[in-house]
């Protein structure tokens, strides 16, 4: 039985191009949207005329008039409203990442742990017909154990338009590893069940967006110089989990390499590669039936938005009332959260650190009394 997404009344907080990327995909699943909240009055007017939808610039009135929000703002506002919205008990898709500190995150998360409404964080990679079949996959035991997943984001030039929130610290938070890094952690630990995480060793690096003479290729926005550039744009990782489980992490707005997307997820009986800009997956084993020989199947699953997949698993939670099986939680994407923190956190001190259950990092090798 199909849903009806049609009388859940919905509205966008952010109304910029995320805003509208989200607001484009509603519409093509027959959801609502009433209305749209941002601080820009020409932000407003447009998604008011392109949507023919209520513009508000104060979030408490939006919510009068909705049952669900989807959150696209950049990072540093998302507790304020994301907060608001689980205390009035309204639906609520965030986008990724969930916050821009740490303890912003865990604000956001006992909010949502009280609240009564359906709640998604937008890691929409987990859509992908790819993911599916090889969750699948795994679900079957046709991998065997999962014990490691090589994660790459690494893009040659594509720092997003510097002078943009994207590239400042206090708004963003950090920069290519809580862009675009948090994708592939996600994916890394929902392919491998979200494990405990038990230590993270990470450096984080800043050599391009700050240049003068930085190539300007592939950015996503208009460039407004090294002025104001305070994030990374590459990280190197390493994630270790119980039951020796880890992940291997390159990400990159910019690098001096060509760039890859691949995925390689391996288990005791085969591995699975695919790229997040492909639409194929390979799987990979040896068998020695016969005579040993390697095999090598390449499975072809079809393009999908996720994007639109994730929406329509959301509204459909929220009209069945049955759990998402497939979208992040506010709990995956604290996980992720912390993990983030604790690449920050090693590459600022050198050195492994360990994930507490408070989701602070804390060095390796210390006990309680050297720690202070």
């Amino acid at each position: 039985m199909t849903a009806d997404r049609s009388t859940v009344k919905t509205g966008i907080v952010g109304c910029g191009n995320i805003g509208q990327h989200h607001a484009e995909r509603l519409s093509q699943l027959g959801v609502p949207i009433v209305g749209g909240m941002d601080v820009s009055e020409a932000a407003r007017r447009r998604f008011a005329e392109r949507y023919d939808a209520e513009s508000y610039a104060d979030h408490h009135e939006l919510y009068d008039a909705v049952d669900a929000v989807v959150i696209t703002t950049p990072n540093a506002f998302h507790e304020e409203y994301a907060v608001d919205a689980f205390e009035r008990n309204r639906h609520v898709l965030l986008e990724k990442t969930l916050a821009h500190t740490l303890e912003s995150a865990e604000r956001i998360a006992a909010a949502a742990a009280k609240s009564h409404g359906v709640s998604m964080v937008g890691f929409n990679n987990r859509f992908r017909n790819g993911v599916r079949l090889i969750a699948d996959r795994i679900a079957r035991g046709e991998l065997g154990e999962v014990m490691h997943v090589e994660a790459n984001y690494v893009r040659r030039r594509g720092v997003p338009g510097r002078g943009s929130w994207f590239t400042s610290k206090n708004v963003a938070g950090g920069g290519s590893l809580i862009d675009i890094g948090v994708h592939v952690i996600d994916l890394s630990m929902y392919l491998l069940e979200y494990p405990t995480v038990e230590t993270v060793s990470g450096v984080t690096r800043s050599e391009f967006g700050g240049r003068e003479e930085y190539a300007y290729l592939e950015m996503w926005g208009e460039d407004a110089g090294p002025d104001g550039f305070d994030v990374d744009d590459s990280a190197s990782a390493f994630i270790r989990c119980d039951g020796n489980r880890t992940i291997s992490l390159e990400v990159a707005w910019a690098t001096n390499r060509p760039p890859t997307y691949e995925i390689v997820v391996r288990g005791t009986e085969a591995a699975a590669v695919f790229d997040l800009h492909d639409h194929e997956v390979t799987i990979h084993s040896a068998r020695s039936t016969g005579t040993d020989h390697f095999v090598d199947t390449t499975l072809s699953p079809g393009e999908n938005d996720g994007h639109v997949d994730e929406q329509r698993a959301f509204f459909d939670a929220i009209e069945s009332g049955n759990e998402i099986d497939v979208g992040a939680s506010v709990e995956d994407a604290l996980t992720v959260q912390r993990i983030v923190d604790g690449i920050y956190r090693s590459s600022e001190r050198g050195e492994a650190v360990e994930l507490r259950s408070s989701g602070r990092a804390e060095p390796v090798g210390l006990d309680s009394g050297e720690r202070g």
